[in-house]
């Protein structure tokens, strides 16, 4: 064997040796890749600014909302810094994400007051929340509530013991039924 090509198989050994031995103790150990699904669940903003969120809380700024999504909207003029939302604003995005596909449709905005996450359908009733802890629990009191054919108006739906939740007021007429009710994406 030649030394040129001794000097060359020992220089390739080398930095054969140097990768695995960065890869071994200095680099990651594996990366995984994963794919996440990101439905848009609220917004900020309206029109061309309008800016679609994500359930974990992310900014779906390659997805901006149209107008037909009638996605719920979150009270934030614009969005914080960052990638995705934090604190109360991501309380409202968890219980948002947690909405039953049926009532999607009907969700107009969310907010956060005295009594916690609060969220307003279109046709006026509110729905409180508290925190986002149990979320789908308390859709699910919330469906059965908007459901029951003996109640006809409301004012707001307290929902922060799913197993009891409590009606308040007759103000505003429960939403329509959709004839056809369309999938929110």
């Amino acid at each position: 064997m030649s030394r040129g090509l001794l000097r060359w198989l020992l220089l390739v050994v080398a930095v054969i040796g140097v990768g695995f031995v960065w890869q071994r103790f200095f680099a990651d150990a594996t990366v995984t890749p994963r794919l996440v699904l990101s439905r848009p669940v609220a917004r900020l903003g309206s029109g061309s600014e309008a800016l679609a969120v994500a359930a974990d809380g992310s900014f779906l700024r390659w997805l901006p909302p149209s107008e037909e999504s009638r996605l719920p909207e979150l009270p934030l003029a614009e969005p914080p810094d960052g990638e995705r939302l934090q604190g109360t604003a991501l309380q409202q995005v968890r219980v948002l994400a947690a909405a039953p596909p049926a009532l999607r449709p009907y969700l107009a905005r969310s907010s956060y007051g005295a009594s916690g996450v609060d969220v307003e359908l279109s046709s006026g009733i509110e729905l409180r929340f508290g925190d986002a802890s149990a979320a789908t629990r308390k859709w699910r009191a919330a469906a059965a509530v908007l459901a029951d054919p003996e109640l006809t108006a409301v004012d707001y739906v307290d929902l922060h013991v799913p197993g009891h939740p409590a009606i308040y007021g007759s103000g505003h007429l429960l939403p329509p039924v959709p004839a056809n009710p369309q999938p929110q994406g």
